[in-house]
Order: structure tokens, then C-alpha cells, then sequence
């Protein structure tokens, strides 16, 4: 196994990088391409979440597979590579297994123990089985990870730690409420407004329906799908639930009667300007900001998928409408594991530094928004607020600018960074560290296994032929022995072969198993004079006898 994983996330890069690097699922389709092209890759992955950028890739050489699998990211985001390198973080084998799991676990999430993790990790694998991309070594790995993080939800507290981002976006906007209070009662007869109707929508729109809101309206630039999420949220959200679908160009008047508003959607630029919200609520123009967001652009078809959403702003979730996987009482931090990565050239460190740490650093270097930062006319805790926004888009869909505008108080992922980098850590996470390490120890093992098993079975199959050849030799001495007799002799061959291989196999499959023992392999073969282009042709068959072909180049 030779694992890389390269990429970027709310750890490592402020939001206006991971904004302006966000990949288009179309993007995604060639940069997978690309990258299975490329010289030291066999097969790959891409995943992207609201927060991160990550390739994944199964290479032949550690060197060359970093650099071009850096080249790929840097080419395919726009964002040039010098500019790009110093946010990188990289891991390499055990430890890229190490990283997935603890994504897949949600303890490198935004807020610890947020469960939409496991979807894109779902979403990233099916799309390399789509594009065929996805390999042998990917397929194991994103299985397990998608096991992993079910257990870490099924049998630890870590549900208990965190939430999902709507829920600690919304307590962000209700702590800045001139009285501060619990989202529920904050929330109580509001009238809220969610853009887009994809997965975070949807989610976001349960999640407001749980909370209370008097009235949802669902604005969607497929108008159809923002009619079929008002639907399910009537039908699941009981009678006292006020729910119906706009279009796009009605959004502007219903920013005068709305006390919410909650935007993700696939749009690659702005959905909501400062100077349009600015004229929707009859407020003075707004003031010079240095701002780190992206400048307004058309909005675009394509999926942002930074933001868990499909094309058009996505279709709606009956499964993120039936219940929030993670409701619970606080956030909490993101406890990445501590492990250390393999650095690019002025890249960051993968793990081995406290996230809290590594989060302060940042800042003082000026590649995160400082938490001391001069104050913003909206920012004001306590002062009347006349509309709350929270943007879970990535890019971003709301204009930071806004932040410049009184009585508008509006919550983001760069917001959203620091409360959590803030927030408290939770007991439950040295339990999900403890379970991803265990399954580390277990995929690993099962890996080197594995890659015995070729040598093994061609061991097997040159024993066989020599069992056949010698029943063959003695046939023809023999001539006349009868059936019983050659079956007889022929099955006493075959057990003594079978015997005398029994023990050394299975004790090289165990030895095999431990680390560093990818040798066992090479001994086997020297030792039987086993040709390698057979053990080639086992390995090969094996391949593509699995899982109906969905696999990279062999």
C-alpha cells in the first residue's frame, strides 16, 4: 500500500483560499482523470466538504506522487502553486489511513462529531467508482471509513460532543441576539428564508422546523425542487408548519419580511450582495470593508462542492430531513489526531500540533482572519438585529461586506472557524481516537495481508501443476490402472502437497500482516523460483473479479 493523501482544509487555510481552490463537480471528474493520467498514480479520490480539498491517490513514488498530485490540486483550483504549497498538508500510508478515518469519525470536522461527513465521504467514493478511479486500495479504504465513522457515531458519545454546522451556526446567530438565548427560544415564530435545496438546505430547513420558526420559504433556481422540499417539510414538520417554495428573483422582496435567512448553495459566486440586502431593507449604502471573500460573479449551474449540494443548488434530502444526526448541547473543537505528516516544501504539518495551536499560529501569520480584528458596524453583540444570516456555503454566497451593515448580523464558515477553535473539548474524542487507531492498526494489517495472498495463490497454482504433471508421468507408465486407483493416487498426492504448504502460507500470511513485513512476499518468491509475471497475472484476475469492474488501472 502507498497511500498519499494531499490537500487543504479549515486547519490549515483561511477561508478566502479554501473559497477561491473550491472545486466544480466537473472539476472533480477531470482532475481524477488527470491525476490517474499522471506517472506515480494507479488510482484516486477526491473529497470535498464545506472545509477541506483532499486527493487521494494510491502511488508508486513518494516524491513524485507529492509533487504531482500538489501540480494537479494547484492546476485544477486556479490557485497558483507558490500561493497554494504553504496551506498543503500531507499524509503518507498508515498515517493518510489515520487522517481519513478521523475525518470519516467527524474529530477533523469544523465542529467534532458532526455526522454529514460520512455522506461526501459516500458521495466521494461513488464518484470514483463512477469515473473509475477508484481502485482496489480506495474502494477498501472508503468502505472502511464510512464503518469506522458509523461506530464512532453507534458506540462512543461523540454525538454528544458536537453537532451538525447548521445547529452551531444558528446558536451563533442566537448568542448574538440582543439577549442572548438558547436557538429555540431565539428562533420561536421567526420567519426564515433558506436558500438552495440541497442536502445543507435541507438539513438546515429540518433543523429550523425543530427549532420552532412560524414560517419557512424555500427560494431554489430549479423552482421545482424548492416546491418538493417545501412539501416534505410540511409533511414532516406537523401542522403548525408554514412552508412554501419562491423563485430566485422573489428573493429580494422576501428579505423585507423574513427575520432568517440561511443560504448553500452550488452558485460559484455571490447569491446575496451587501448592497442588495442594503436595498431590500431600505439601509445606507455600505461602508469600505477589507473584505476576504470573492468578488461577485454570475451565478453559475455547476455544483460548489465545498458545500454538499448538486448542481442548480442540489435536490432536496429526505433522510437529512428525518432527523439531525447530531443535535446536541455544546460545539466543541476538532481534536485531529496526533499523527505526523510527511511536509510538503513550506507546506503545514498534517497533524502532530494541537489544533488549537495550529489555529493561533495561523493567525498570527495572517493566513487566517485574526481574532482580534477591528470591530464591524454588524458585528455587535447585543445590538438590535433586523435580519440574521448564516452562510454554509463554500464558496461563499453571502457578500462579507454585510458584515458593515447595522442590524444585520451574519454568520459564516470563517466565523464559524474561530467558535469552534474557542469552544471546549469534549471527553468522547479520546474514545473515537482510541477506535480509529484500533481500526488503523486493523486496515493496515489486512492490507500487507493481502498483498501475500498473489504469491500465495501462485505457489498453489505452480504446486498443482506439478501434482498434474506427475499423475500425467505416471499415467503413462502405468497404463493400466483403473479409475478407482488413479483417483485414489491422485487425491494422496494432492494432500501431502497440501499438507506440507499448509503451514508455511498461513504463518507468511501472518507474518505478512505486521508491519514491515512486505518482504515476506519477495522471500516467498525467491525461495519456490515463483515467476513474477504469474503472481502479475493473479493479481490482475483478482482485480477485476471485484466489484463489477469499478476499480483503476490494475
Amino acid at each position: 500500500m502507498s497511500l498519499l493523501v494531499v490537500g487543504l482544509s479549515h486547519r490549515s487555510a483561511p477561508v478566502s483560499v479554501l473559497e477561491r481552490a473550491s472545486l466544480a463537480a466537473d472539476t472533480q471528474a477531470k482532475l481524477l482523470q488527470d491525476t490517474l493520467a499522471s506517472e506515480p498514480a494507479v488510482e484516486a479520490a477526491v473529497l470535498t466538504t464545506c472545509n477541506r480539498i483532499e486527493l487521494y491517490a494510491d502511488v508508486d513514488k513518494f516524491h513524485a506522487g507529492v509533487a504531482e498530485l500538489s501540480t494537479l490540486l494547484a492546476q485544477h483550483s486556479g490557485v497558483g502553486l507558490e500561493e497554494l504549497t504553504p496551506y498543503l498538508y500531507v499524509h503518507y500510508e498508515d498515517r493518510a489511513v489515520h487522517h481519513l478515518f478521523s475525518v470519516a469519525c467527524g474529530l477533523d470536522s469544523m465542529v467534532v462529531g458532526e455526522g454529514q461527513i460520512l455522506g461526501q465521504i459516500k458521495d466521494a467514493l461513488a464518484r470514483g467508482q463512477e469515473l473509475h478511479t477508484a481502485g482496489r486500495l480506495i474502494n477498501d479504504l472508503f468502505q472502511q471509513a464510512l464503518r469506522v465513522g458509523k461506530r464512532a457515531h453507534s458506540e462512543t458519545g461523540i454525538d454528544r460532543a458536537g453537532q451538525s454546522l447548521v445547529t452551531f451556526g444558528l446558536e451563533q446567530l442566537a448568542a448574538g441576539a440582543p439577549t442572548a438565548a438558547p436557538v429555540a427560544e431565539w428562533a420561536d415564530g421567526k420567519r426564515a428564508l433558506v436558500i438552495g435545496a440541497g442536502s445543507m438546505s435541507s438539513l438546515a430547513a429540518a433543523t429550523l422546523v425543530r427549532t420552532g420558526v412560524s414560517e419557512i420559504v424555500v427560494a431554489n433556481r430549479t423552482h421545482a425542487r424548492a416546491e418538493r422540499l417545501a412539501e416534505i417539510l410540511t409533511e414532516t414538520g406537523g401542522p403548525g408548519v408554514v412552508a412554501h417554495a419562491v423563485p430566485m428573483d422573489a428573493v429580494a422582496r422576501e428579505l423585507t419580511r423574513v427575520d432568517l435567512v440561511v443560504s448553500c448553495t452550488g452558485a460559484t459566486g455571490l447569491v446575496l450582495t451587501a448592497e442588495g440586502i442594503a436595498a431590500a431593507l431600505g439601509l445606507p449604502g455600505v461602508p469600505a470593508l477589507a473584505t476576504s471573500g470573492s468578488a461577485a460573479v454570475d451565478q453559475g449551474e455547476s455544483a460548489a462542492p465545498g458545500c454538499p449540494v448538486s448542481a442548480d443548488a442540489g435536490t432536496p434530502n429526505p433522510t437529512g430531513l428525518a432527523a439531525d444526526p447530531a443535535l446536541a448541547e455544546a460545539a466543541v473543537a476538532v481534536a485531529s489526531p496526533g499523527d505526523t505528516a510527511v511536509p510538503l516544501p513550506g507546506a503545514r504539518l498534517g497533524g502532530g500540533v494541537d489544533p488549537l495551536t495550529q489555529h493561533g499560529a495561523w493567525a498570527d501569520n495572517g493566513t487566517a482572519v485574526a481574532r482580534s480584528r477591528r470591530p464591524r458596524r454588524g458585528d455587535g453583540i447585543g445590538a438590535p438585529v433586523r435580519l440574521a444570516l448564516l452562510d454554509l456555503a463554500m464558496p461563499r454566497d453571502i457578500d462579507v461586506a454585510v458584515h458593515g451593515l447595522d442590524g444585520v448580523h451574519l454568520v459564516d464558515i470563517e466565523s464559524l472557524a474561530e467558535a469552534s477553535a474557542d469552544a471546549p473539548m469534549a471527553a468522547d474524542v479520546d474514545q473515537v481516537r482510541t477506535l480509529v487507531s484500533d481500526e488503523v492498526a486493523a486496515f493496515g494489517a489486512a492490507q500487507r495481508a493481502a498483498q501475500i495472498t498473489p504469491t500465495v495463490v501462485a505457489l498453489r497454482s505452480m504446486a498443482a501443476d506439478v501434482v498434474a504433471n506427475e499423475v500425467a508421468r505416471l499415467e503413462g507408465r502405468l497404463p493400466d490402472l483403473d479409475d478407482k486407483e488413479r483417483s485414489e493416487i491422485t487425491q494422496t498426492v494432492r494432500r501431502v502437497v497440501d499438507k506440507l504448504l499448509h503451514a508455511p502460507t498461513v504463518r507468511v500470511k501472518q507474518l505478512a500482516s505486521e508491519p514491515g513485513g512486505a518482504g515476506y512476499a519477495d522471500a516467498l518468491r525467491e525461495l519456490f523460483d515463483l515467476d513474477p509475471q504469474t503472481v502479475a497475472a493473479v493479481s490482475r484476475a483478482d482485480l477485476n473479479d471485484t466489484d463489477g469492474g469499478n476499480r483503476g488501472r490494475a
